[in-house]
């Protein structure tokens, strides 16, 4: 599926729409070239938690952790990893667990280490927006996405058949 963003307003939307239907666990990988708008998203998830304060895409120290409502969410930047087995050595493997969320930017350069994603986000530059396109990997993915297609919040920003082309 896929969704057009035509502001940063938009794009925080969707990402707290995407908080909310992630419910607070599962392995999101988010993809896309520099600028594309993926700590913006990010922004928007951790907003579905109740986070207000500043979102800064943790590039040096690999990994940002947050404690929010009941709710553990590790936020992963992989663009400067060297190798991937880099996350063995700050504790990934504890990081990754199946009860946290984990919003992955850059997940190919953790390719190999890292475990499968349940939902990939792929951002591009469209004009002055983005556009999303949304990959399940496996089931919980696909309902995730099921909950996005009925958010009322994001209608009219799905993309038909004919527009994904453009």
């Amino acid at each position: 599926m896929q969704l057009r963003l035509d502001d940063e307003a938009r794009q925080v939307a969707f990402g707290e729409a995407l908080g909310r239907a992630l419910e607070g666990r599962g392995r999101l990988y988010l993809e896309g070239e520099l600028g594309a708008g993926k700590t913006t998203l990010t922004r928007g998830i951790l907003r579905a938690y109740g986070h207000l304060g500043a979102v800064k895409s943790p590039t040096y120290t690999l990994v940002e952790p947050y404690a929010l409502e009941g709710v553990r969410v590790h936020h992963f930047d992989l663009y400067r990893l060297g190798d991937p087995e880099e996350l063995e050595f700050i504790g990934g493997r504890d990081l990754l667990a199946d009860d946290a969320l984990c919003v992955i930017e850059w997940p190919a350069r953790g390719e190999g280490w890292l475990p499968a994603p349940d939902l990939v986000v792929h951002l591009r530059l469209a004009g002055e927006g983005r556009r999303a396109t949304l990959t399940a990997g496996g089931d919980r993915g696909r309902r995730v996405i099921e909950r996005l297609a009925e958010a009322p919040e994001l209608a009219g920003q799905w993309l038909e058949e004919d527009e994904r082309a453009s």
